[in-house]
């Protein structure tokens, strides 16, 4: 049985997680996008918990998409990229971002698990999580939540990281 192309992308949205060396990957992953991605794009960089983040602005400068810093309650569309504010937990609901200062998560906030485990119960199969360069173990459980709701998984090539145990976990 052949199954009809309905012409919708087989995606709804990449979750990206990274830690120590990330900016550097970010900016090449995001540099890369393509102009019409039909997805959006959620980014959970850790970062220094109080200073403001000019992260959105620098991914902004290489990449084609929209990026800017997620608000709570925006409404996720495609060809968007949205950045986690520092200390913030980004997570997704009913196709809008949802920002919580709950507790830390592998002494982290923003986590990467998080964003992921919200992306895999939102998303399902039509999610693409992808881990980048970083220390610790953040992200890989809600990697294995990704993977388990049908949806796709990316890791970096521990050998190309700056920071090998991320990718590794």
């Amino acid at each position: 049985m052949a199954v009809a192309d309905s012409g919708r992308p087989p995606f709804d949205v990449v979750a990206i997680g990274s830690s120590a060396g990330g900016i550097e990957a970010l900016h090449i992953v995001t540099g890369t996008l393509l102009p019409d991605l039909p997805a959006a794009v959620l980014i959970v960089q850790h970062l220094h918990p109080y200073h403001a983040s000019v992260l959105a602005h620098l991914l902004g400068r290489r990449c084609p998409l929209e990026v800017r810093q997620a608000v709570h309650d925006d409404e996720i569309g495609g060809g968007v990229v949205y950045v986690a504010p520092p200390d913030m937990h980004l997570l997704v609901a009913g196709g809008r971002v949802e920002l919580s200062r709950s507790k830390l998560v592998h002494h982290s906030r923003p986590s990467i698990d998080l964003l992921f485990e919200s992306v895999a119960g939102s998303y399902g199969v039509r999610a693409i999580g992808v881990v980048l360069t970083g220390s610790g173990v953040d992200g890989a459980s809600g990697l294995r939540a990704i993977k388990g709701t049908g949806g796709t998984t990316v890791v970096q090539d521990p050998s190309t990281a700056a920071h090998r145990s991320m990718p590794q976990a």
